[in-house]
């Protein structure tokens, strides 16, 4: 048994190196020294802008560095452990072997952290996310698929520590969701989740129909990042048409009766974005303001790699041909990702939040194209 694990640990030490090369772990770590450098500096905090602009970097630098040195730090003390096991007897050496392959585990575990971190170096992938899902065509059913999706993406981030606000909810006429609006909070939940942007197709017989059919339903989901105040987004007070109207759903007794919820359209764009989850108008509409900052800011990212068709013309039809990923529960069970190639056959794991599968398989597909 120790054979084998000595085996292992050479195993996780060449790959640790072979990854400190190529994800130049001696250089983040020369940059982070110089960062912290900056940031001890009496006068760091005088250019508010370039300060954050430090602490942004930092960050970005050392969620890469940690989850390295973590596995260097336990696969030390393997090694040592490895060395001081063959002296011991036969019961010594049985507790040896199983806290070293504890520490194997541990390294694999971080290995997958690193990995994952080490596809997130976008300039907005650190950021928290806003998530709009729209029902397509189909009625009651697609209202139905977009609830369903809102529940997978809250189990998402459930299952990662990060939190979900929700700024807008308009419910379906029977049942469902017809659109909701939410923030998720977190560590590069953006990075993670821009995959996501897109229209989401299901096949399922339908709850729905009497006759017990198989109904097709597509949602469009927006994904946008949280911008910076030091992010400079021009929006003319005169490009907008603001509307106010009365909330709806939970919320207490100002749902009826103060028209709290608040309507952004940006007539240029023709972007629209609605915030009813606070009971001061003032304070929807601050939110409202910072989605559409969002929203405008990912426009022009768009216009200026010629995708704006592809996301905001063509999204407008939320139909055939236009889906990222299909999700079929008859005549058979399995969700594709029709980007990656990605399948999984368990369907109702993937609709609880595990979609994390296709979120690596599409970051790895954009890092192999930029190269």
């Amino acid at each position: 048994m120790l054979e084998e694990l000595k085996e292992q640990t050479v195993a996780v030490r060449a790959r640790l190196t072979e990854m400190q090369g190529y994800l130049g772990i001696d250089e983040k770590r020369t940059e982070a020294a110089r960062l912290e450098s900056e940031a001890a500096a009496p006068d760091f905090w005088n250019d508010q802008a370039a300060a954050n602009a430090n602490i942004i970097a930092t960050k970005t630098v050392k969620t890469v560095i940690a989850p390295f040195e973590k596995i260097e730090s336990v696969l030390d003390d393997a090694e040592v452990m490895l060395e001081l096991a063959e002296t011991e007897d036969e019961a010594g050496q049985a507790q040896a072997e199983k806290e070293i392959e504890q520490m194997l585990a541990t390294c694999e575990e971080n290995f997958q952290t690193l990995e994952m971190q080490s596809l997130l170096g976008g300039e907005l992938d650190p950021k928290n996310a806003y998530l709009s899902l729209h029902a397509g065509a189909g009625g009651t059913e697609s209202c139905d698929w977009a609830d369903i999706l809102y529940r997978m993406y809250t189990r998402y981030a459930e299952r990662n520590g990060f939190k979900v606000d929700i700024l807008d909810h308009q419910p379906g006429e029977e049942a469902g969701i017809k659109s909701v609006t939410f923030q998720i909070s977190g560590d590069y939940a953006y990075g993670r989740l821009k995959g996501e942007r897109g229209v989401h197709r299901l096949v399922r017989i339908s709850p729905f129909d009497s006759a017990s059919r198989r109904h097709t339903s597509f949602v469009a989901l927006d994904v946008t990042a949280e911008l910076d105040d030091n992010i400079e987004v021009e929006i003319n007070e005169g490009d907008l048409r603001i509307d106010t109207y009365r909330a709806q759903g939970a919320g207490g007794q100002h749902v009826n009766t103060t028209d709290s919820a608040v309507r952004m359209v940006h007539l240029p764009t023709g972007i629209v974005v609605q915030c009813q989850a606070e009971r001061s108008q003032h304070k929807n509409r601050d939110k409202a303001m910072k989605v559409l900052r969002a929203k405008v800011y990912e426009h022009e990212l768009d216009k200026q790699k010629k995708a704006a068709e592809q996301f905001y013309g063509a999204k407008g039809e939320i139909a055939w041909g236009s889906q990222i990923r299909s999700y079929v529960m008859q005549p058979y069970t399995m969700v594709k990702d029709h980007r990656t190639d990605v399948q999984i056959g368990n369907v109702q794991g993937v609709l609880d939040g595990k979609i994390d599968p296709f979120i690596e398989a599409y970051l790895k597909m954009k890092q192999a194209e930029a190269k």
